[in-house]
Formats: C-alpha cells, sequence, structure tokens
C-alpha cells in the first residue's frame, strides 16, 4: 500500500482509511474473497487506533464491501456486484499456483523494509551512502552513443561484460572464456534457472544448514528436495557425511556458499576447499558455488574460490553485483562447462529474454573502471568499523543472553541464545519498538535460538539504538519465560 491519510484534512480519518479501501475494491486491487491485512497490521501501517480500523472496516461491512469472519479475518464480497454476472475467484487460482509464496516472516520482512522509520537490524544490503551513486551518474553521463544501445542482448548477455568478467575472475584463479558465462538478473535468477533446465522434479540437491536457500522457494517450487547438512563457524564440513547424504539421497548437486556463509559468516578454509573439490569429483556430486559475499572480505583475502580448484567443470560458479555495488542493477553471472552455459541461456531467453542492456552497459563499464578497486576497498573499510562496532554492543548489550562468532568478512553475525525465543512475539514487538529483525527459522525451519544481524546497513547510531531495544525485548521474554515456570 502505498497511501496514508492526511491527519490534517476535515475528513475524519476513518472515512479516509474507508474510501481508500474502497477504491482498492472497486478497482479490482482487491478482489472478491480477498483477505485484508489484519487490523494491526493496518493500524500500524496507516499510524492509526486499532480503534479507527474498527469504524472503517464496519463501514465497509455495512455498504457490502467485505464481510468479517471468526476466525479467518475480514474478505472483500461481492457487495455491489451480487447483481451482475460472478466475479472471477483470483484467490482460488493465487492458491493453486504452482510457485509456492514466501514464508510469512519472508513477507513481512519485505514489506517493512520499506519503511523508513524501522531499524533494519537483518538486512542483506549496503546502506545507501556506501553505494557508488555519483560514480554511476558519471559514467552514464560519459555513455558513448555508438556503444550504448537499448535493444535485446545475445542469449548470455553483452559479450564485451563477460569478457570484463573473465578478466576479473582470473585474478580469483578462475580461468574461462566469455563462451563460458551467461549473465543473470542476479543469482537468485541463476538458482532458478538451474531448477527448470538442469533438475528433474523430485531431484534432491545437499544445502548447508542453516541456508539462504531456505529463505527463497525457487527451488521447492520446482519439486526438487533440500536435504541440509549442518554449517559450523568453527568446525569443517564433514566430507564422510557429505558421502552418507550423497548415497542415502542420491544427491543431485551440493549448493556451497563457502565465503561468508549467508547466515552464519562461516568461511571455509583452503584445506577444506580443496578436499571438497577432490572428494566430489570422486562421488560424482557436481557444486553449485555461491560466491555472492566473496569480496566483502575484512580482515584478508579469504581463499580462492572452489571453482579455481575445479580442472573437470565440477563446479558452477555463481557471482553478483547486488552485494559490494549494486542490488538495484539486478547483474549476476553463472560460469560453467559451455554446454551447460548454452543450456541455461536458450532457458533464460524463454523466461525474460535476456537481462536488461542498460544495466549490463552500466556493469562493463565499472568492471574495467579504475574506481572498481577503489570503491571494493572503501566498502571494506567501512565494514570493518561497523562490524566491529557491532561486536562492541553485542558484548555490551548481549553477552549473557547469547554467544556469536565474529566473521572475517560478508554482511552478518549469527547469534545463538543460551535459551530457546518465541521469534513470532518477539518480531511483532520489534516492529512496534522500530526494528526490524531477521530470526534463525528463516534459514533452517527447526532454529528457535538463533538470529541474523547484518552490520551492513543500519548507521552506528541505529545499531546501537536497535540492539538495546532488541537486548531489552529478550530481556522481558525471558523474565516472563521464568514466571510461567513458577507457576
Amino acid at each position: 500500500m502505498d497511501w496514508k491519510p492526511n491527519r490534517y484534512e476535515e475528513k475524519p480519518l476513518y472515512k479516509q482509511i474507508t474510501d481508500y479501501m474502497k477504491r482498492k475494491i472497486e478497482r479490482g486491487e482487491w478482489g472478491y474473497d480477498t483477505k485484508i491485512p489484519s487490523q494491526r497490521y493496518l493500524a500500524s501501517w496507516f499510524n492509526v487506533n486499532r480503534s479507527t480500523i474498527v469504524s472503517a472496516l464496519q463501514n465497509l461491512i455495512a455498504e457490502g464491501y467485505v464481510e468479517g469472519e471468526y476466525g479467518g479475518g475480514t474478505k472483500v464480497t461481492y457487495g455491489k456486484w451480487e447483481k451482475q454476472s460472478p466475479l472471477p475467484n483470483w484467490t482460488a487460482y493465487i492458491e493453486k499456483g504452482s510457485h509456492y509464496p514466501n514464508q510469512p516472516f519472508i513477507q513481512k520482512i519485505n514489506q517493512y523494509e520499506f519503511e523508513k522509520d524501522l531499524i533494519r537490524l537483518g538486512t542483506g544490503e549496503l546502506s545507501a551512502d556506501l553505494l557508488p551513486k555519483k560514480l554511476f551518474q558519471q559514467l552514464m553521463s560519459s555513455a558513448d552513443e555508438t556503444d550504448f544501445h537499448l535493444g535485446y542482448s545475445e542469449p548470455k548477455g553483452d559479450v564485451q561484460l563477460r569478457e570484463a568478467i573473465s578478466k576479473r575472475l582470473r585474478e580469483k584463479g578462475i580461468y574461462t572464456t566469455p563462451s563460458s558465462i551467461l549473465i543473470v538478473s542476479g543469482a537468485l535468477q541463476a538458482i532458478q534457472l538451474l531448477s527448470l533446465s538442469l533438475l528433474e522434479r523430485s531431484a534432491r540437491i545437499l544445502v548447508e544448514r542453516p541456508s539462504y536457500l531456505y529463505s527463497v522457494n525457487a527451488l521447492q517450487s520446482a519439486g526438487i528436495k533440500l536435504i541440509g547438512i549442518e554449517r559450523s563457524m568453527n568446525k569443517p564440513l564433514s566430507i564422510e557425511k557429505v558421502e552418507q547424504l550423497k548415497n542415502r539421497f542420491d544427491l543431485s548437486l551440493f549448493y556451497v556458499n563457502p565465503t561468508f556463509h549467508n547466515p552464519t559468516g562461516a568461511l571455509m578454509g583452503e584445506d577444506e576447499r580443496k578436499a571438497l573439490v577432490e572428494n566430489s569429483i570422486r562421488m560424482g556430486l557436481p557444486i553449485i558455488e555461491d560466491s555472492a559475499y566473496e569480496d566483502l572480505w575484512i580482515d584478508e583475502k579469504p581463499p580462492l574460490p572452489l571453482k579455481s580448484y575445479d580442472k573437470s567443470g565440477q563446479v558452477l560458479y555463481l557471482g553478483t553485483m547486488s552485494k559490494l555495488v549494486s542490488p538495484g542493477l539486478r547483474i549476476g553471472w553463472v560460469v560453467g562447462q559451455e554446454g551447460v552455459i548454452e543450456r541455461l541461456a536458450d532457458t533464460k531467453m524463454q523466461t525474460d529474454y535476456g537481462s536488461s542492456t542498460v544495466s549490463q552497459y552500466v556493469a562493463r563499464r565499472w568492471m574495467l573502471s579504475e574506481k572498481y578497486e577503489e570503491h571494493g576497498a572503501y566498502v571494506r573499510k567501512m565494514l570493518k568499523k561497523r562490524r566491529d562496532f557491532m561486536q562492541f554492543l553485542l558484548e555490551c548489550y548481549f553477552s549473557h543472553l547469547a554467544t556469536w562468532t565474529i566473521p572475517k568478512g560478508g554482511f552478518y553475525i549469527w547469534v545463538v541464545f543460551h535459551f530457546p525465543l518465541n521469534f513470532d512475539k518477539l518480531f511483532k514487538k520489534g516492529v512496534e519498538k522500530g526494528i526490524l529483525i531477521a530470526p534463525g527459522h528463516i534459514y533452517d525451519r527447526l532454529d528457535r535460538t538463533s538470529l541474523r544481524l547484518s552490520y551492513s546497513y543500519a548507521s552506528l547510531e541505529e545499531m546501537d539504538k536497535g540492539l538495546r531495544i532488541l537486548a531489552e525485548l529478550i530481556e522481558k521474554e525471558v523474565l516472563m519465560q521464568k514466571k510461567e515456570n513458577k507457576l
């Protein structure tokens, strides 16, 4: 919703809200059987008392626009259109769609992330002041019209961009030609293309647990099952366990986030990487390497990517500009065997007919710019400052509540509490107090003790305020649990 009531109008707030919701219904934006957002959510969104929302809904019910169901919320009814031909029940279509909806928590986070007054403690992107906006404006203002076009790009993407990526990858020990690179609209699209092009329904892939992949349904919607293997900050990956799971579940692929893992921040060591690639070849288990956070090292450069040790085409390597440069560009890439890249490119052409040529042009200019390394160094410097400050705040506010390991790069600190928490309640209370969190069960459905904290987005002042509020809420929750246990 992109509207707010005007407190300076003569018309009462509840009538303004009634008229707004009428328009949503009359225009078909809220179709028949659509469930209206909860009273609590609407009150929070419109910044009014809950009684104001109740009055607005009562008006809508009286006029036949909606009806309330005990325990089922408020839904749009035929109302004034009852005498016309029946309208399609879009809710039924929505429920039958083949692509699964996001987890409710993810849906809420996606909505709340655009509220200006919330302190975002779990966001997986750089703050606006760390993005190279002015540099991008300079790149665009100096565009050569003979080198810039607005038509479609070739199936694998702009060849000059792929050449620039190929050159950058050589610095990481990955030697590949532009023909083995596919430009995608972010790494998530790469995962979707892999599920559509390379895997059959009911296929099983191995993922680290917790994992970013549990927070999206790109693979699950394609009928693919995720098999988890525990990922620890302090213990190397068990090759023996990988092999056991490979044999037990007939695994097709292993999705790995070896460098500043999302959400734990874990970093796979050099020997561990070599052993994984070597044994994956022996086991016949191809690897998808997600390198989203690879350039965000803070203390020292990480080991070379898994792909650099791959001499047989065993590893598919995913890269992105979303974390270091701009999530809005929607530019990523896949590196792999040429036949695989051609298959993925063919599928991509059938889904979106290629990534934006404007974004590809900007990405190419950026890759070739002398500002590329300068910006990376600046971001790493700022991330170190933010990470160290968050570590200080955790020691101040959370040392008696939880444990954590400080990552050597990336965006996240994985905080593990000494006791299980009611994250449903904590999330709601947090929003009411002005903070937005990312509970651990988003990344591992069974987790009830962990939280992903991000130091990449909130300012230092916001971090201090937000973590202090969070600690107070958790302390109150612990106190309530103790009282209940005594009773």
